[in-house]
């Protein structure tokens, strides 16, 4: 199936196609078309589940759709002009690209590339057309990546190259959850030593905060969810405490503000809920808990800051995040509460949505 050629073909292989919102995911033989201008076509390797791929499956969404973004895998074939990559090399897949080029990619204010931002239409970036297939009919991308196939084509500015030497099976985790997470504390709240942070959401992304917030120094860690099952496994990830909302009759916000003496200094809503975000601007210090209207919590001093992929530039930055995963800096390992194959792909989704898992870790076919 592999096209060594300096005219690749199109590819017949299995992916896991979503039909419609919250239907199982189906093996298909989809074809996969050549990479075009500044393409690269990728064999996927492993790639694992994130809640966004949940969250967009279960929604009424494009379908039929191959959904899947935190990946691994290896170059099978370049397109037209692709001087970065050849067949053969170590990739790692990203949902927001680098052009390096565009005023965001340049200013080193953003992260958001104008040119290889978040696609939301399913389709690539460079000519608004998809690349899979099934018997004829276009199958839609996800995130201008879906790794939930064998092969898979993304713009070259949306793989950043790794070394052969490094786990493919780990290091896929840093295609989103476990970079966003370090880089929302790192980067974009610069978390400061001795001080007490408090995140809502103790999944992959939470539990990273906690990881970066630990080796910035933060002396208390308090993390907020109301799974137990999750709550047991914080500690190991730098959280000093745990507290469930469900065992208070006073809004959690209050039981923060207690706790801390007055409130967090930095608060990380890692949930996904708009409600969760006034809560937590509530558990941060000089704030009123009483007050529900944003501009009342600004005024106290507060700031609210959005992240997205923990403000990394992804080429520049993720081989920074990889040296220091091989150098054992950071911890990735731990995160991986399954390894599945491909075929049992639907398990994976189940296990998420009981809250049984972190990341599973889908293995493609060798």
């Amino acid at each position: 199936m592999s096209s060594s050629s300096p005219n690749p073909q199109v590819i017949t292989c299995k992916a896991a196609v979503a039909w419609g919102a919250g239907e199982p995911l189906v093996m298909e033989e989809v074809q996969v078309s050549p990479p075009n201008s500044m393409e690269i076509r990728i064999k996927v390797v492993c790639t694992s589940l994130c809640r966004s791929d949940l969250a967009a499956w279960e929604s009424h969404a494009i379908f039929p759709r191959i959904f899947g973004h935190e990946a691994s895998g290896i170059v099978e074939s370049v397109g037209e002009g692709v001087t970065e990559f050849k067949e053969g090399d170590h990739v790692l897949t990203v949902f927001i690209g680098e052009c390096k080029a565009c005023r965001p990619c340049t200013s080193g204010k953003s992260n958001i590339c104008q040119v290889l931002g978040l696609e939301r239409k399913g389709l690539m970036h460079s000519d608004q057309k998809t690349r899979f297939s099934v018997k004829g009919k276009p199958v839609y991308h996800y995130c201008a990546v879906s790794s939930f196939s064998e092969y898979t084509v993304v713009h070259s500015g949306c793989a950043v190259k790794v070394s052969p030497h490094v786990p493919l099976e780990k290091v896929c985790l840093l295609s989103c959850g476990v970079a966003a997470g370090l880089g929302a504390a790192w980067n974009v709240a610069n978390v400061t030593k001795g001080s007490t942070v408090v995140i809502f959401g103790l999944g992959t992304v939470g539990l990273s905060v906690a990881q970066g917030a630990k080796l910035r120094g933060a002396s208390r860690i308090i993390g907020v969810d109301n799974n137990p099952q999750k709550c047991e496994k914080a500690k190991a990830f730098g959280f000093t405490e745990v507290v469930d909302p469900s065992s208070y009759q006073e809004p959690i916000a209050q039981v923060i503000k207690r706790i801390t003496d007055g409130g967090a200094d930095f608060s990380f809503e890692c949930v996904g809920d708009t409600d969760m975000i006034t809560t937590a601007l509530q558990s941060c210090c000089d704030v009123k808990p009483e007050m529900s209207a944003h501009y009342g919590l600004f005024l106290m001093g507060r700031t609210l800051k959005g992240s997205l992929f923990g403000g990394w530039k992804p080429k520049s930055d993720l081989p920074l995040l990889v040296e220091k995963y091989v150098n054992k800096e950071i911890q990735i390992d731990d995160y991986i509460t399954h390894n599945l194959p491909f075929d049992d792909i639907n398990n994976a989704f189940d296990l998420m949505k009981e809250g049984k898992c972190l990341r599973c870790v889908i293995h493609m076919p060798r």
